[in-house]
């Protein structure tokens, strides 16, 4: 699994326009976080169809990366995330996004978006899912 990191305008009708265009291929959001800082922002996320979500924002202009994701089941309760990410930190393995993708029986799935999934998934251990 692969997440988009599109660089936007902090302006209303950003995320709208990337919404639209991909809803108009046909393409679902499958996970999504984003934040603003200034006049800028980024949107990340995961589509169910990656070579279209790719195609549709390269024929649409949009500044982005790609980064490879990584699965980690944790408990869901205080302390989980901050578990999963030492794990990672101490590993030398950058955080690129992040967004729980479920949640269900006492359990949270995180996804992370890395530089290097193989060293990733290494670090997360037991806690990796996929």
């Amino acid at each position: 699994m692969r997440a988009f990191i599109v660089e936007l305008a902090n302006r209303p009708g950003s995320l709208a326009s990337v919404a639209e265009a991909l809803g108009a291929r046909g393409i679902n959001i499958t996970g999504t976080a984003g934040a603003t800082a200034g006049d800028h922002g980024s949107l990340a996320l995961t589509a169910d169809d990656e070579d279209g979500a790719r195609s549709t924002l390269q024929a649409n202009g949009w500044t982005f990366r790609e980064v490879d994701m990584v699965v980690a089941r944790t408990d869901h309760q205080p302390g989980a995330l901050g578990k999963a990410a030492r794990r990672l930190a101490d590993a030398g393995v950058n955080i690129e996004t992040m967004f729980v993708i479920g949640a269900d029986d006492g359990k949270a799935d995180i996804a992370f978006g890395v530089g290097d999934a193989a060293a990733g998934r290494d670090a997360l251990g037991d806690l990796c899912v996929s």
